[in-house]
């Protein structure tokens, strides 16, 4: 197996769960990608958002002129800021509730819709069967939150379809920020082919249906409408469309959160993530930062402090050394909230930690002495647990 190396920019290993490309400097693509915003005319791509959006305006005052999916964060507070009170545009905020949110992640999407005065979809599916999509996607995919990454890139598009409201806008995109995976000069759009093949990783719902019996679970095809993609022929009779802002105005998080609780009252949690030294990101969703991410750092080697620290250094506010102290503190802790989603799906911590461990990334962890071990970003491996594997699974991991 190749040997994980670390971004000499940034902390991101090789072993990314976003697509990472090196260059013979060791650089990694998602920063080459961050450094183009240096040299972007920004005055020049606003106005191609706003001849942009002209196009898509309801003249005729019948409709909405866009649809924004939103999760009360500060980012969503940002776009909504930017339609609503910049361009005075009729958004329509929609969001797919994945039954985890914060108390100050409620309070803020509460207050979102309020502050802005607009329309609002919040929807909920039935809590019994997102239980069953949380176990099922830690056994078919290491990732309890499956559901949550495709009712957030599906139920919005139904909404756009079911409203005949075309133009859609999105915040970042995801694999570009972290990855590079385009350019900025591409203005790349959101795909069904993005969804599928990364945001979901291949799975969609028709996977959790047949596979279902297979972990002793029962899922009905009528259970699994939130996550059915609308069909070509929906989608090109609307003329669906969903762009990222982030191509067109210069994105950076560090500036709209401050910039969103001075002008419309966001907040920021008392209580700090465990995983991360960020405040006031993923608050739609306690397990984000928490569980989820340390089900990451599992099977990748990394969590969200290296995600968070990356961002940071490429934003000139951090330095790689301090960078370094951060991840060693944070990446490898499980957090508390763990207990809460286990009691919540109805899972033992035993049950967990061994489907976790089927998981790892064999480039990442070996086994010595009945250890889990990993290279770091520092020099020195460390272990990291007790494995909890038979035999027969330990083969490919042994040193």
């Amino acid at each position: 197996m190749n040997k994980v190396k670390y971004c000499t920019n940034c902390v991101y290993p090789t072993s990314s769960a976003v697509p990472l490309a090196f260059d013979d400097k060791g650089v990694c693509s998602g920063c080459r990608t961050s450094q183009e915003k240096k040299n972007i005319n920004w005055d020049e791509r606003k106005k191609k958002f706003e001849k942009l959006i002209e196009e898509y305006r309801n003249k005729n005052g019948t409709g909405y002129d866009l649809i924004i999916p939103v999760s009360g964060g500060k980012d969503s507070y940002f776009q909504v800021h930017l339609m609503k009170k910049v361009y005075g545009l009729n958004p329509l905020l929609v969001t797919y509730n994945g039954n985890n949110y914060t108390p100050t992640g409620m309070e803020n999407l509460l207050n979102m819709r309020n502050v802005f005065g607009v329309d609002h979809v919040f929807f909920t599916a039935n809590v019994n069967v997102l239980k069953i999509l949380n176990r099922l996607g830690v056994q078919i995919l290491g990732d309890m939150q499956w559901h949550y990454a495709s009712g957030i890139y599906t139920y919005p598009i139904r909404v756009a379809v079911e409203t005949k409201t075309p133009l859609m806008l999105w915040g970042e995109h995801g694999h570009m920020d972290l990855g590079g995976m385009h350019s900025y000069n591409d203005f790349v759009e959101f795909t069904y082919r993005y969804r599928h093949e990364h945001v979901i990783r291949g799975y969609e719902w028709t996977d959790f249906l047949k596979r279902a019996p297979e972990f002793g679970e029962k899922l009905t095809k009528q259970q699994l409408i939130p996550w059915m993609y609308p069909s070509d022929k929906e989608i090109a009779g609307i003329g669906v469309r969903g762009i990222y802002t982030a191509n067109y105005f210069k994105w950076d998080a560090n500036i709209h959160g401050p910039l969103m609780i001075k002008k419309y009252g966001f907040k920021v949690p008392k209580e700090p993530f465990e995983r991360t030294y960020r405040k006031m990101s993923n608050l739609d969703d306690m397990h984000e930062n928490g569980v989820h991410d340390y089900l990451k750092f599992i099977k990748f080697g990394y969590g969200r402090a290296t995600d968070h620290a990356c961002k940071d250094i490429r934003s000139g506010i951090m330095t790689r050394d301090q960078a370094i102290k951060i991840v060693k503190k944070m990446d490898s802790i499980k957090p508390k909230d763990t207990y809460r989603w286990l009691k919540y799906v109805g899972w033992t911590e035993k049950k967990f930690d061994q489907i976790a461990d089927t998981f790892r990334d064999p480039r990442v962890w070996w086994i010595k002495d009945g250890q889990w071990w990993k290279d770091n970003l520092w020099g020195k491996p460390s272990s990291y647990g007790k494995v909890r594997l038979d035999p027969k699974q330990q083969k490919k991991y042994q040193a």
